[in-house]
């Protein structure tokens, strides 16, 4: 992402996992961790994705320690494609290594890694150690069991967005009463959106960190 992001492999359940590491500028105290999921590893999905690039800057911006992945069989990345069920493990795995212990954690994913983020995110709430917040780009809800998620929640979605409509979204969000950021004529992929997507990202995590600041 920029000469100071850190490259670095760690174990996980199926082998390898490449991982790229980014911290506040100025040697910052982060404010905790937030590891971001890539999308469709079958459609070219790695953590150099733009969007999850994106989630990035944000996170960091917003003073968190940023990790992206590649999930396995991606980009040097141990194992094969596990159809998002092993690829929710490689998140677990990431959080597991990354995180300190009481570490507020950031979980995010854009498209397929939206999926995978709310399943790690559900995974991790039964296991007592919840994420908060969640941010959740293009959730791909028409092919994957995107799970149900807090209500502080945040879901960006691309009004032209051909991948996944905004119905399927808004189908999805309705029974949690969940709101749903709409960027007007976004497609899938935010093309000459994506300094905006970040602008909204980061407007929401300020706004949810400002009560705690108070």
């Amino acid at each position: 992402m920029n000469a100071q992001t850190e490259r670095l492999v760690i174990t996980g359940p199926a082998g390898e996992l490449h991982c790229a590491v980014d911290r506040p500028a100025g040697g910052a105290p982060a404010r905790g961790l937030a590891v971001l999921c890539h999308p469709h590893p079958l459609h070219g999905g790695t953590l150099d994705n733009k969007v999850v690039q994106t989630l990035a800057r944000a996170a960091v911006q917003c003073g968190y320690r940023a990790v992206r992945f590649n999930f396995r069989g991606v980009g040097g990345s141990g194992g094969t494609w596990d159809a998002g069920r092993g690829e929710v493990d490689d998140a677990l795995a990431v959080v597991a290594h990354f995180r300190g212990a009481g570490e507020p954690l950031l979980l995010g994913g854009f498209s397929f890694g939206g999926y995978v983020a709310s399943q790690a995110a559900r995974r991790l709430a039964e296991a007592g150690t919840p994420a908060a917040p969640l941010v959740l780009v293009g959730p791909a809800v028409v092919n994957f069991e995107v799970a149900p998620v807090p209500a502080q929640t945040l879901v960006v979605h691309g009004e032209a967005d051909d991948v996944v409509p905004l119905a399927a979204v808004l189908d999805w969000a309705r029974p949690q009463a969940l709101p749903v950021t709409v960027l007007p004529g976004a497609g899938h992929f935010f093309h000459g959106l994506l300094p905006t997507l970040r602008q909204v990202v980061v407007g929401a995590l300020l706004a949810q960190a400002a009560p705690a600041a108070a």
